[in-house]
């Protein structure tokens, strides 16, 4: 690769060439030669005849051969034809034609793939006469962004075109730049454009507000879109029904259904109607929420709608939020409802019904609609067969799943991230170890790089396998690589640790999983808890069962028994019990219960009995099954005084609510 400074030195070495050459003068004889068509000539002969052709025929004469001769394949792609040309209408003072000239030249050469060149070519003309205009610039500019890569040349040729004060950008040039930096630039530059934009009092069409709004709801910026929509309403350019839809669909990605009806009102107050593809991302949007039968109801207004009519993609998100709710017969009946409508069901809408279907166990209908589609013409794509290899996995059926992914590679589809990662998932459940790595080192060598979720998979299948050196590496490979630990990553390696008796491991990943912003949940803290109580360090599991429940987390019960069990053991009852204080009834009822039970199975009835009364004069309630397997276990270990004394304080205690009723009613 050439660097810029070496470029414009051949640049320069060719222009000098092309404006020093002399060229032969146009034939005066009668021969062949005098009498043949310029545009037939060889390449290098063609070429040579335009300086002269412009000095015998005129500019336009010499247009028109330059025209011809950009259309041939052999002279298309020839810097020299397009140096030339522009050079020639320089010379005699027709800028507009070798303008035409370059604007040719860089559409030619972006579609072969060397804008750069043409660019540079575009640049360097200005010192060879040809000034800069802005709608040069701006066509470098529109074209270079249609072609992916391109955005740092875009800048470079925008930035060059205030050099010198020659020629300044102007409203279509920053259009065009934003475009860009929306579809493939740093996306952090579009504030930075749009408020130079601003500055100049420039303000963006409509066209490519809808990109910039796509790009704020992506990153969350929902304030920033509204700012935006009053700014350019603010300039005489207010957002249009289009602008609205980005916005009301970037909300419904983002699960803010109820926000997005707030827009939705805003839009009407502002006299735009609402289409179909609005409704359609609302609909979509309550689907993905679970909403379903709101959805459903709006799908209704839009069938007697006279205004507008579902299409496909409609009928589609309604068919798959009908399947994700198991509602298969309506799901069923939407399709039947789309073909009598004159509506072709398309890969995706079979692909959403094949999910459902498979997801419900029905796999004979999942099959039944594969062939269907393939003939009405509709080829399935990977995401269809991981439907099917997906259902089939999760129903264990793994031989089943291997011959549908045979079939699919038969039709030339390459298994993607998630066909590997329901595999790898499978085999791992099944403890398949060997199988899930196969897969795993298959997947980066066929270029299908795994993401998190299936770091996480094989990180997981380690802790349980309980190969935390192993796990460690792979959790180190992923931060290495760039990947973002999930709360699942982070919960699997502190339950590994924990297993393995290494709470102080778990504690340093459980810190880690909060100082980069991941949010533990009551897994997270059931599984370290419980490793901490295993190695009775029972004053900082209770430290952590306490800040669990300052964070609103609610114990799941292993958690809550394992950490009140622990305390009785070792009959520190206060403590016991005040680990109840914080809980609501039915928790308090469920732990105290399984605490006597789990006590008077291991005989432990010295420790039961003291939870028991703590319990009691506490007031808190004591389940009559409970309570005859702790008397029970008393009576098989000859223990009576103590069922006796444990019996007398539970009637005492069921007396006193009585005459408390009794008072209550009088």
């Amino acid at each position: 690769m050439l660097s810029r400074h070496h470029r414009r030195l051949l640049l320069l070495h060719k222009l000098r060439i092309f404006s020093t050459s002399t060229f032969p003068p146009a034939p005066t004889s009668s021969s062949n030669a005098a009498s043949a068509d310029p545009a037939t000539l060889p390449p290098d002969d063609a070429i040579a005849v335009l300086p002269s052709l412009a000095d015998s025929g005129g500019s336009a004469a010499a247009l028109s051969l330059f025209r011809r001769l950009s259309a041939r394949p052999d002279t298309r792609h020839l810097m020299r034809l397009y140096a030339t040309a522009a050079t020639t209408f320089v010379a005699r003072g027709n800028l507009p034609m070798a303008h035409e000239v370059t604007r040719a030249m860089v559409a030619v050469f972006a579609e072969a793939g060397r804008l750069q060149e043409a660019a540079d070519m575009v640049l360097e003309l200005r010192s060879h006469g040809l000034p800069l205009r802005v709608e040069t610039a701006n066509w470098v500019l529109r074209v270079g962004l249609s072609c992916p890569g391109s955005f740092a040349l875009a800048r470079r040729v925008f930035d060059g075109m205030s050099r010198g004060g020659e020629v300044l950008p102007d409203a279509r040039s920053f259009r065009a730049l934003v475009l860009g930096c929306c579809r493939e630039g740093p996306v952090e530059e579009v504030d930075a454009l749009l408020a130079a934009m601003w500055a100049q009092g420039f303000c963006l069409d409509n066209a490519t507000c809808t990109a910039v709004v796509r790009v704020f709801c992506r990153q969350g910026r929902f304030k920033g879109v509204a700012e935006l929509f009053r700014r350019m309403s603010g300039m005489g350019t207010p957002p249009n029904m289009v602008n609205y839809t980005a916005w009301i669909d970037g909300l419904c990605k983002r699960g803010y259904v109820k926000q997005a009806f707030h827009v939705l009102e805003e839009m009407v107050r502002k006299g735009l109607k609402p289409n179909v593809y609005t409704h359609t991302c609302l609909i979509d949007g309550l689907c993905k929420i679970g909403w379903t039968e709101r959805a459903f109801r709006l799908f209704l207004k839009l069938v007697k709608s006279s205004s507008y009519k579902p299409n496909v993609h409609t009928y589609t998100v309604m068919i798959e939020g009908s399947c994700r709710e198991g509602k298969f017969a309506r799901a069923e009946m939407l399709l039947g409802r789309m073909v009598e409508q004159g509506l072709a069901p398309n890969t995706n809408t079979y692909t959403m019904l094949i999910y459902g279907h498979c997801k419900g166990g029905s796999f004979g209908r999942a099959f039944e609609l594969l062939n269907k589609m393939k003939q009405e013409g509709f080829l399935p794509n990977i995401y269809t067969y991981n439907a099917i290899i997906g259902g089939l996995c999760k129903k264990g059926q793994i031989q089943e799943a291997y011959k549908v992914l045979r079939m699919a590679t038969s039709e030339g589809l390459h298994l993607d991230k998630v066909t590997y990662t329901v595999l790898i998932t499978e085999h791992c459940r099944k403890g398949q170890i060997t199988y899930a790595l196969n897969l795993f080192n298959r997947m980066a060598e066929n270029g299908c790089h795994p993401d998190i979720d299936t770091y996480t998979t094989i990180i997981a299948m380690y802790c349980q396998q309980r190969q935390m050196d192993e796990s460690r590496k792979l959790f180190e490979k992923c931060l290495a690589i760039g990947l973002v630990p999930t709360k699942q990553t982070y919960t699997s390696m502190i339950a590994g640790y924990c297993k393995v008796g290494k709470s102080t491991s778990a504690l340093t990943v459980f810190e880690r999983m909060v100082q980069h912003g991941c949010t533990p949940d009551s897994i997270t803290y059931g599984a370290l808890i419980s490793g901490l109580c295993k190695e009775s360090r029972l004053e900082e599991a209770r430290a952590l069962y306490e800040g669990m429940l300052d964070k609103q987390l609610v114990p799941c019960e292993v958690t809550r028994v394992t950490l009140v069990f622990e305390y009785c053991k070792r009959e520190k009852m206060t403590i016991a019990v005040s680990i109840l204080v914080r809980l609501d009834k039915r928790q308090q009822s469920h732990t105290t219960d399984a605490v006597v039970r789990k006590l008077s199975i291991m005989g432990n009835l010295d420790a039961a009995s003291l939870f028991l009364q703590n319990v009691l004069d506490k007031d808190y309630a004591v389940d009559h099954g409970t309570y005859n397997n702790f008397i029970n276990s008393c009576y098989n270990k000859n223990r009576y005084s103590l069922a006796s004394k444990i019996s007398e304080k539970i009637s005492k205690k069921i007396s006193s609510f009585q005459k408390k009723d009794a008072a209550t009613i009088a």
